[in-house]
């Protein structure tokens, strides 16, 4: 996008970000300082900075971002993929324990690992989404396993999770897990380069990311007038999608509500729509739901797993070991139609950008000369 504003700072992002409606929300900007809050699912300014540097900007996932130095920072060469990037393992697995499957969306296996790395030492803080009042969702810290696993739905609404790592990171935790989404896995990638030595936002108190799969998250603002023409907010127990049936499903304590697709639609946030990533592709481990040939039901309980990083992989060895997760046999198309899915979005968020900027050449927050984007643009 053409460069309209001097500088790199709030007045920046408040411009080429939050004004354009590209933000994620993520709230990588917010508790760096006290001029941005996070309020319901969106970034306020509090206070107006007139800094043209600052980590705000630096850290956002929609400013220009150079993925092969990220890429090259993080992990091994050989592991790179173009569609779903770094891949050392993959699998289908899902927690063991039938009572942490109960508590989460599918599986269960990101409550697991997470659970099992506090018990473990690995980290000593979790930071996590939580749903808050009137619908609204948020990122906390927890210390404990058990905090973990009461809060495993998939939310589907913007949290500010990176806002609850800066200020956990600035707390007496020492070792920091988060549960993330794609962009809030790709700020927390771009806090590790760290662009601010002398502020480093104590990023290498980041010990483990474990990503999410995610194909958009929805606007508070307008999903709660839809919700309340269907059911009181307070009956809502969890969504889901289900596959193929192009609905979302709305649980409440009476019973199941589907929502057409064509009414889901319209309440994407932007940001969402030039999103190229769907697998977390910059977290430690990365978990979704199973796509397998069985019927939905089976489905829901499995998630599929792909590992990144040593990280990762010490972690799911250990899950393995200690008999925290249990795998099932992985059938050799799977992971091809994940790659396919995974690089269809990359093409659609492409051509959203270009219809946005009117040219190629103008990719918002990704360069064109990126060796994913060259081959997929040519």
């Amino acid at each position: 996008m053409s460069d309209t504003i001097q500088g790199h700072g709030q007045a920046a992002l408040r411009t080429r970000v939050r004004e354009t409606k590209f933000c994620t929300a993520c709230g990588a900007c917010v508790n760096l300082c006290p001029y941005q809050a996070y309020y319901q699912d969106e970034v306020v300014t509090l206070h107006v900075c007139d800094l043209q540097e600052g980590r705000c900007f630096a850290f956002c996932p929609r400013t220009a971002t150079d993925l092969d130095s990220l890429r090259a920072r993080l992990f091994d060469p050989q592991d790179l993929t173009p569609e779903i990037g770094a891949v050392k393992d993959y699998s289908i697995c899902r927690a063991a324990d039938e009572k942490i499957r109960r508590q989460a969306q599918h599986g269960g296996t990101v409550s697991a690992l997470m659970s099992l790395a506090l018990e473990e030492g690995i980290i000593d803080t979790a930071v996590v989404a939580q749903g808050g009042d009137r619908f609204t969702h948020q990122g906390v810290a927890v210390g404990e396993a058990a905090e973990v696993r009461k809060r495993g739905k998939s939310k589907f609404i913007a949290a500010g999770t990176i806002a609850a790592f800066n200020r956990a990171a600035q707390s007496d935790s020492q070792k920091i897990g988060v549960v993330a989404t794609p962009c809030q896995a790709l700020a927390l990638a771009k806090m590790r380069m760290k662009p601010f030595p002398e502020k480093d936002n104590n990023i290498d108190k980041l010990k483990l990311v474990v990503g999410l799969f995610c194909g958009w998250t929805l606007s508070w603002k307008k999903l709660i007038p839809l919700l309340k023409t269907r059911t009181n907010l307070e009956e809502i127990v969890g969504m889901d999608i289900p596959p193929g049936k192009g609905q979302v499903a709305v649980f409440t304590q009476t019973g199941a509500i589907a929502i057409p697709w064509e009414e889901i639609d319209p309440l994407v946030r932007e940001g969402c729509r030039i999103c190229l990533d769907t697998t977390a592709e910059f977290a430690d481990i990365s978990v979704g739901s199973a796509r397998l040939p069985e019927d939905w039901e089976t489905l829901r309980s499995w998630n599929q797993v792909i590992v990144r990083t040593k990280t990762g992989q010490d972690l799911i060895d250990l899950a393995r070991k200690k008999g925290i997760l249990e795998f099932r046999e992985v059938p050799a198309e799977v992971l091809e139609e994940l790659k396919k899915a995974a690089l269809n979005k990359k093409r659609t968020a492409l051509k959203t950008i270009m219809e946005k900027t009117g040219t190629p050449e103008d990719l918002i927050y990704v360069d064109r000369r990126d060796s994913v984007i060259c081959r997929i643009l040519g």
